[in-house]
């Protein structure tokens, strides 16, 4: 497994860069965090593919067609970067 934790900064970023048949359990594990706004997901020049915006009544059954769309994308796409948009806890 080749997952490389990127670059976290202030502005509440992170990113992920990931192969393909990584993104779908990164994306969960994310997801169980529970503390995220946003998620992009780039592919290897660096323009945006995907955005999924999370909110916190987002689980269970309503995952599953965003994670199927997920998946079909990182069959196509073998390197990917995800950025994590985190909820700013210091209320703007």
């Amino acid at each position: 497994m080749t997952t490389k934790k990127g670059k976290k900064n202030n502005s509440g970023h992170e990113e992920f860069s990931l192969n393909g048949g990584e993104i779908i359990d990164k994306i969960k594990e994310l997801i169980h965090q529970g503390n995220i706004r946003r998620i992009i997901i780039k592919n290897e020049d660096g323009r945006t593919i995907v955005e999924i915006p999370l909110t916190l009544g987002v689980v269970g059954a309503a995952l599953a067609p965003i994670l199927a769309a997920v998946g079909a994308i990182a069959a196509l796409v073998t390197k990917m970067t995800i950025v994590v948009e985190k909820i700013d806890d210091e209320g703007t």
